[in-house]
C-alpha cells in the first residue's frame, strides 16, 4: 500500500509563504506512480487540483496558483514539496498530497481518478 504523509500546514498573513511536505513509502522497486501532485479542498468547496509533477519533471499548475506556487520531489528523500509564495485569503484550506495523478485535457484530473490520497495539512491565510 501506498502511503503519504503531509506536513508543513500552518496559519500566516496575506503576502506570506509556507513550504509544504509529503513523504512517500509503500513504494518497490517494481512499481512508481506516474505522478505525484497536490489538491486542496476549502470549507464548502469541492476539491480541486493545485499542481502536479510526472516522473519526467513536467508540471501542471491550476490558474490560480501559477506564478505563486512551485511543486518539486527530491526523489533521494522520497519526498513531494509545495512551496506556496504571496498566499491569498482565498488560499486558506486542507490541502491533500496525492499519487498517481493524470492529465485530462492538459489539466489537473478530477479526484475521482486519484488513486493514492495523505491525510490532508491545513493552510490558513489572515490579514
Amino acid at each position: 500500500q501506498v502511503r503519504l504523509v503531509e506536513s508543513g500546514g500552518g496559519s500566516v498573513h496575506t503576502g506570506g509563504s509556507l513550504r509544504l511536505s509529503c513523504v512517500e513509502s509503500g513504494y518497490t522497486n517494481t512499481y512508481t506512480p506516474y505522478s505525484m501532485g497536490w489538491f486542496r479542498q476549502a470549507p464548502g468547496k469541492e476539491r480541486e487540483g493545485v499542481a502536479i509533477i510526472d516522473s519526467d519533471g513536467v508540471t501542471t499548475y491550476a490558474d490560480s496558483v501559477k506564478g505563486r506556487f512551485t511543486i518539486s520531489q527530491d526523489n533521494a528523500k522520497n519526498t513531494l514539496y509545495l512551496q506556496m509564495d504571496s498566499l491569498k485569503s482565498e488560499d486558506t484550506a486542507m490541502y491533500y498530497c496525492a499519487a498517481d495523478v493524470p492529465r485530462v485535457g492538459g489539466e489537473i484530473a478530477p479526484p475521482s481518478l486519484v488513486n493514492f490520497w495523505g491525510q490532508g495539512t491545513q493552510v490558513t491565510v489572515s490579514t
